[in-house]
């Protein structure tokens, strides 16, 4: 990986702790890996060029499939949206 790469990399891991984090945990730097394990992909869907919506609607599947979280759909799908569009502004 080269160091724009890793630069990106880093960034999105960063986003999806700091501004993602959908079950309300980035207060507390010793579980601070929580999310680490959707950053690779993540990582493949910019560098394959995905949109925002393509992002969007992984991170979404993610927090509403994966995690079980509930929420108003509209709300927190756009929330996914705003992520989604840090990731693809990279």
């Amino acid at each position: 990986m080269n160091e724009k790469d890793k630069a990106i990399y880093k960034a999105i891991d960063e986003i999806l702790w700091k501004d993602w984090d959908p079950i309300g945990v980035n207060d507390n730097e010793n579980i601070r890996d929580e999310y680490q394990s959707y950053t690779p992909h993540i990582f493949s869907l910019k560098k394959q060029g995905a949109d925002i919506h393509k992002i969007a609607q992984h991170l979404y599947h993610l927090e509403t499939v994966s995690m079980g979280m509930t929420g108003e759909k509209y709300l927190v799908l756009n929330h996914c949206k705003a992520i989604a569009q840090k990731i693809f502004d990279l």
